[in-house]
């Protein structure tokens, strides 16, 4: 129902920053809750930043809080992920994925991107 496509990615140093966006199609964007998540080589995915269908309501996960933000332009169908002081850490494929609900967990998520690399060197 629900069509996501993450674009943003790159190859930078570390303390550089990048902005992710995502690009939903269908009608019911506006009501779905979208987040964040990324996967590093050997890891399970991890939750990352999600954000209400209001854009009032955010949560973040510890490691990026303070450093990335999630936004969301509704009469775009568009979900951003600005991401500042990026880490060696942060370096992972990104996805974007879209849920009734804003939770941390992968399992509440339907609809997924096809992800976006983004890779922080030392």
């Amino acid at each position: 129902q629900v069509h996501l496509v993450e674009s943003g990615g790159g190859l930078v140093q570390a303390g550089a920053f990048l902005r992710l966006s995502c690009v939903a199609s269908g009608r019911t964007f506006s009501n779905y809750v979208m987040a964040w998540f990324r996967q590093a080589p050997g890891k399970e995915r991890e939750f990352v930043a999600g954000i209400t269908w209001t854009g009032v309501g955010k949560i973040y996960a510890d490691s990026v809080q303070g450093r990335f933000t999630i936004s969301r332009d509704n009469a775009k169908n568009t979900v951003y992920l600005q991401m500042n002081t990026l880490k060696p850490e942060d370096t992972a494929v990104y996805y974007c994925a879209s849920s009734r609900g804003l939770t941390r967990y992968v399992r509440d998520y339907a609809y997924w991107g096809q992800g976006t690399q983004v890779t922080v060197s030392s």
